[in-house]
């Protein structure tokens, strides 16, 4: 226990020299980072925090995690992925786009969501919801696109655990990301939706919403991992050490997810 003590202050000092000596980066150097949508918040004040203790600036790149890999298939020049599943990382390491296979940073949790105001019941069996839909008084519910977003397939999957998919199927208001899934269902575009806890501790949010965490034995893990791509310079590499260490998870802790052991 003591042993592993001692590596874990010898790693933070390396990675704290690595800090201080790194080069400060221009707006005209500074990577692309490309991340998906449910670590937006968390993820700009991370980057915040990395340039005032490194002067390095990033910028960052937001969609489903589905897009942004197909993006990278198709030629675009990120230079780190942070995605909202494993699936997506170890398809670019199986195709060779990568600088080695991906790591787990943070695993996320889902939410059901709706106006502050509404009377809805929110509870973990989704209970009042299926009395909506068999009053028929549901009438649009959102989740993220399942074909391309790791939370929306999460959601998925809690619906039909649940036994609702196909009774809530016609009234689903698909987002393009769960960032705007939330903006559906935060803005009344929709009754109620599935999202994640991230996105909905977001200070815009929390003001005008109501949120239920969704028990995480009803959906597969979401594991956020981030993988180095092919073409990754210094600051990428550094933001990819960054977000390993206590400030970067302190953040993402405040956001809601929780974090690997070491």
């Amino acid at each position: 226990m003591k042993q592993h003590s001692v590596l874990n202050r010898l790693k933070a000092g390396i990675v704290a020299l690595i800090l201080m000596l790194s080069p400060l980066a221009t707006a005209a150097n500074s990577p692309i980072i490309a991340a998906a949508s449910s670590v937006k918040f968390a993820l700009q004040e991370i980057a915040e925090a990395f340039y005032h203790d490194t002067g390095n600036r990033i910028r960052i790149s937001y969609s489903s995690s589905g897009n942004l890999t197909r993006q990278i298939q198709q030629g675009a020049p990120f230079e780190l992925l942070l995605s909202a599943n494993a699936g997506y990382t170890e398809q670019l390491y199986q195709q060779n786009k990568t600088l080695g296979q991906s790591i787990t940073y943070a695993l996320g949790r889902l939410v059901l969501i709706t106006e502050k105001n509404t009377s809805l019941t929110l509870d973990k069996q989704l209970s009042a919801i299926k009395i909506l839909t068999e009053t028929g008084n549901l009438k649009r519910f959102a989740i993220a696109n399942p074909l391309h977003a790791p939370y929306g397939v999460a959601a998925q999957e809690v619906l039909q655990q649940l036994g609702l998919w196909e009774s809530i199927k016609p009234h689903l208001v698909v987002g393009e990301n769960v960032a705007q899934a939330a903006q559906f269902a935060s803005s009344g575009a929709a009754q109620v939706g599935l999202v994640s806890y991230s996105i909905a501790l977001a200070p815009a949010l929390q003001n005008r919403t109501r949120t239920l965490l969704i028990p995480a034995s009803l959906h597969r893990p979401l594991q956020q991992t981030m993988v180095l791509l092919h073409n990754a310079g210094e600051t990428s590499k550094l933001f990819f050490i960054y977000l390993q260490q206590h400030k970067a998870r302190a953040i993402l802790a405040r956001y809601g997810y929780s974090v690997p052991e070491e």
